[in-house]
Order: structure tokens, then C-alpha cells, then sequence
């Protein structure tokens, strides 16, 4: 756990993040996307019980701030996943656009230096810092992986290979939805 010295985020700020569906409502981009995932994760009743028992906790998440924007697809394939936990286990959940919010991004970059999506913060009741989680998930490393050996030897000057390019890109945007995934288990 790394704690935070000084931050932007006092209790005042996390209250003026938005809820979910604050932020669903003003998404210009991927909206769909959103609903779907939000609307296809289900958690099993082991998991909801483990959420609500550790949120439950007197030292447990009982908040959970977001960050993220609407463009990225880790963000719209997260983000609905994360509120369906937050919904759960009965955390208050605030989500604040990256793009509007450097200062708190800057608080939580990956690995010091990179402006990662979605980021996620925990904090106790009384607002006390536990935990962020930066990472995607290992399946989307792993897609992205496979995205990326298909970039290999391409030319981004060469016209063919640039439409390549944008067609890979546009695999990745609307590439699996974890939330089915995870209900085929």
C-alpha cells in the first residue's frame, strides 16, 4: 500500500465527482458501450458477499473514486464493471474525467509517469487513503498483445499499411466485452 501525503482529493472534492449515472448521461462517445457492460456484469453471489463484507469493515472501501474518459475501451469495459461492484457492496462511487482532473491523475500515474485509465481509489469512511489499482485486467494485456503483433513491420507512411493500422485500432475499440466473458464461465 503506498500512502498519500497531501492530496487533492479532500472528502468536499470526492463529493463533487460524479455518480455513475451522472457520467453516463454526458458521455459523448461509447455510450452504448457503457450500458451494455454495465447491464452484462453480473457478479456472482460469492463475490457481492466478499465486496459487502469488505466494504463493511470499519477500515474498509466504503468510497471508490474513478478516473477515466469516455474514448478509452479499458474505461468502458471497467468502469460499468466497478460500478456494479460499487453498487453492491454499498460503495459511494465518484468519477472524474482524466482529462478535466490532472491534478488528482497526478496524484495516482502509473509507474510514476503514465496517465493510465481507469484508475481507481479507495478510501475508508472517514475518508482515509487504502488503495488505487492502475492496472487492466490480465485478458486485456493479453489482447493487447495480440493487437500489437499484428502491428508489427507496418509502415505508417505507407497508405496501405496506415488503413491497416486504423482497422486494428478499431478492432481493439470494440473488441470483446469482458462482462460476456465473464458470464460464459
Amino acid at each position: 500500500m503506498t500512502q498519500q501525503k497531501e492530496s487533492v482529493v479532500t472528502p468536499d472534492r470526492f463529493k463533487s465527482g460524479l455518480t455513475y449515472d451522472e457520467y453516463v448521461a454526458r458521455i459523448q462517445r461509447n455510450r452504448e458501450k457503457f450500458e451494455y457492460n454495465y447491464r452484462e456484469t453480473k457478479l456472482s453471489n460469492e463475490d457481492a458477499s466478499a465486496f459487502r463484507s469488505l466494504a463493511s469493515r470499519q477500515e474498509g472501501p466504503s468510497k471508490v473514486l474513478a478516473l477515466g474518459e469516455d474514448w478509452c475501451p479499458d474505461v468502458f469495459r471497467g468502469l460499468p464493471v466497478m460500478a456494479r461492484i460499487a453498487e453492491t457492496a454499498g460503495m459511494e462511487l465518484r468519477i472524474f474525467p482524466r482529462d478535466d482532473n490532472l491534478d488528482i491523475m497526478g496524484e495516482f500515474l502509473n509507474r510514476g509517469e503514465s496517465q493510465s485509465i481507469p484508475t481507481f481509489v479507495f478510501y475508508t469512511p472517514d475518508h482515509r487513503y487504502i488503495a488505487h489499482w492502475i492496472e487492466r485486467p490480465a485478458k486485456a494485456n493479453a489482447e493487447m498483445g495480440e493487437v500489437m503483433k499484428r502491428y508489427e513491420g507496418l509502415d505508417r507512411s505507407n497508405p496501405d499499411d496506415l488503413a491497416k493500422l486504423r482497422q486494428l485500432a478499431d478492432e481493439f475499440q470494440t473488441g470483446p466485452v469482458w462482462a460476456l466473458e465473464e458470464k460464459s464461465r
